[in-house]
C-alpha cells in the first residue's frame, strides 16, 4: 500500500454571490504534493491564485472541497483547532512582510512560537530562530526593527518566521513583488534553499515569470481551472 501524500486537494470549489449569478473563482481544483517537492502557480490578476492559496492555508473557507494535510482535515476543527492547525501545519510568506513594528527582527520570528500549540519550548525555538535569522544572513541584525531593515531584509525575516515552526507546508503570496530584480533574486534563491534544507511543501503564487522559471513545477489558474503546464505535473 502506498503512502498517502502530505498534501492532498481534492475538488476545492469557491464562489462568492454576486446580484446574479455566482462568481466562481477556483473551480473544483484537484492535486497531490509531498514533501520536498515546490510548485509555482501562474495566471492573470484576478484569476483566484490568492484565494486558492489561502484556502490552502485554510485563511478562507472553500464552499467544497476537501484538503488533507498529513492526512489531516483542517476544515472539520473548529476555531481554536484551526487555528493551531495553521500554528502548526503551515507557514506562509506573503508580499506585504506583515512584521509587527514594534518588534525586533528576532521577535517578529518567534511569535509563531508563541501559541500554546507550539511543540517548541522558548529555550528550543529561541535556537531556531537565530538559526534561521543566521542562516538568512540577519546574524548581525536581530534586533532592529522593520523599519531599521531593507525591504530584501523584511522578507527575509518573513521566511525565517514562516519556518521556525516546522511547518511542513509553505505558502508564498507573492514573496518577491514589492523587491528590485537584484534584490528578489537573492529571496527568491533563498527561499527555495531553505525549502529543500527544510525537506517543506513549497507553493508560491506569482506574476513574476523570472521566479516561475526557478521551479520544476508549475500551473496556471484560468477561469478556475488549475493547469499543470511543466513536464513534471501530475
Amino acid at each position: 500500500m502506498s503512502t498517502p501524500a502530505n498534501l492532498v486537494v481534492q475538488d476545492l470549489y469557491k464562489e462568492y454571490p454576486t446580484p446574479n449569478d455566482p462568481l466562481v473563482v477556483v473551480n473544483e481544483v484537484s492535486f497531490e504534493m509531498n514533501r520536498g517537492e515546490s510548485l509555482v502557480i501562474m495566471g492573470p490578476s484576478g484569476s483566484g491564485k490568492s484565494t486558492l492559496l489561502y484556502m490552502l492555508g485554510t485563511l478562507e473557507t472553500p464552499t467544497r472541497g476537501s484538503i488533507e494535510v498529513n492526512s489531516r482535515n483542517p476544515l472539520t476543527l473548529n476555531e481554536s483547532g484551526l487555528a493551531a492547525f495553521r500554528n502548526e501545519q503551515v507557514g506562509f510568506i506573503f508580499q506585504e512582510h506583515h512584521l509587527l513594528p514594534q518588534c525586533s527582527a528576532l521577535e517578529n520570528v518567534l511569535i509563531p512560537t508563541m501559541a500554546p500549540s507550539s511543540a517548541q519550548t522558548p529555550a528550543e525555538a529561541k535556537q531556531r530562530a537565530l538559526r534561521l535569522l543566521d542562516r538568512v544572513g540577519l546574524s548581525g541584525r536581530i534586533e532592529h526593527r522593520p523599519a531599521e531593515l531593507s525591504g530584501g531584509e523584511r522578507q527575509r525575516v518573513a521566511i525565517a518566521r514562516a519556518l521556525v515552526n516546522k511547518a511542513p507546508l509553505i505558502l508564498a503570496d507573492e514573496p518577491t513583488g514589492n523587491l528590485d530584480r537584484h534584490t528578489a533574486d537573492a529571496v527568491a534563491d533563498l527561499m527555495l534553499e531553505l525549502h529543500r534544507e527544510e525537506n517543506t511543501i513549497l507553493i508560491t503564487v506569482t506574476h513574476s515569470l523570472e521566479l516561475a522559471a526557478r521551479f520544476p513545477r508549475r500551473a496556471e489558474l484560468t477561469d478556475g481551472k488549475l493547469v499543470f503546464t511543466s513536464n513534471q505535473a501530475t
